[in-house]
């Protein structure tokens, strides 16, 4: 499916928030309503962010103090900032160049999560596979199909794909509400485990690999991604497991040199002391909410991307 488009002159995407008990296009016609959007996470995912961001600057119309709003509206995905930038550096050809600019955006993501798809599953190994995922990497992340989760539906199409391990992934349960709602629409064999299970499901053996997106890659090769991932990173390597990250050559930030300079969002507390709108800790708890972590290059196996596997 198409999460994420332009329409008669604004914007419409899945609203994420609602998910799994409704799907619900929201139609965006102003960049605070984006911005809006963006930061509630009714948006998310690096590349969906890219596309989505320039879009928004065809909605600004050349206002330029609403497009740098927009540029900071997240800090940790670099995709959201480069689209901005793509889009923006044609503000003096017009609107329509603006917009003709965002629409190839669009339609180069969509390749390029077909060719990390078929990538991906070239480089792994084997079949009947089980494999383990965090967050949400799939259409949702994306425009269509997606990244890691786009690995994995490519794994399913050509009947090499035994079950996928969900991690449920706290706070936001995006594996729980989003991830396992699009393997259940692919039809996939799949399972939700809970974060702190990874680790030690992977030291009992029999998960072939782990695969993971990416919000931020440094040029070292440290990745940004949702937090949890370093941990699986870990205990994919004791267990001797392939860790892959799958994300498009966009998401790699040359300007960063290593993880240690990525900007790592931290969001509300309420996050973490409730649930869908349900508290559970006792009235008045703090809490610590880092929306991302940093897994070293050296955790990592292969970065897979729209034109080139690496090993960092």
């Amino acid at each position: 499916m198409r999460t994420i488009d332009w329409v008669d002159g604004a914007i419409e995407l899945v609203d994420q928030t609602l998910l799994p008990d409704e799907l619900v296009m929201l139609r965006i016609t102003t960049v605070d309503a984006l911005i809006e959007a963006i930061q509630r996470l009714a948006v998310r995912g690096a590349p969906a962010l890219g596309v989505a961001a320039a879009f928004g600057v065809a909605l600004a119309d050349g206002d330029r103090k609403a497009i740098a709003r927009l540029r900071e509206a997240r800090p940790t995905a670099v995709n959201l900032a480069w689209g901005v930038d793509q889009a923006a550096a044609h503000l003096e050809e017009g609107r329509q160049a603006v917009l003709a600019r965002a629409e190839r955006l669009r339609d180069e993501d969509i390749a390029a999560c077909v060719a990390m798809g078929g990538r991906g599953a070239d480089l792994i190994e084997g079949d009947s596979l089980r494999v383990m995922t965090i967050c949400n990497t799939g259409a949702l992340a994306a425009v269509e199909r997606g990244t890691a989760l786009g690995v994995i539906q490519t794994l399913h199409e050509r009947g090499r794909l035994a079950e996928v391990l969900a991690l449920e992934t706290r706070p936001l349960l995006q594996g729980a509400r989003l991830t396992a709602w699009e393997l259940d629409r692919m039809g996939a064999p799949y399972r939700l485990i809970a974060d702190s299970a990874g680790p030690s499901l992977l030291a009992r053996g029999g998960i072939d690999a782990v695969l993971i997106g990416a919000d931020r890659i440094a040029a070292n090769g440290d990745t940004a991604n949702k937090v949890g991932s370093y941990s699986l990173a870990l205990g994919a390597e004791r267990a001797g497991v392939p860790f892959f990250v799958v994300a498009p050559e966009t998401t790699i930030d040359l300007s960063t040199p290593s993880g240690e300079h990525i900007e790592i969002e931290d969001r509300a507390e309420e996050e973490i002391v409730s649930v869908r709108g349900v508290r559970l800790a006792p009235a008045g708890t703090r809490a610590l909410n880092p929306a991302f972590d940093v897994t070293p290059h050296d955790l990592i196996t292969a970065i897979i991307t729209d034109r080139r596997v690496f090993r960092p």
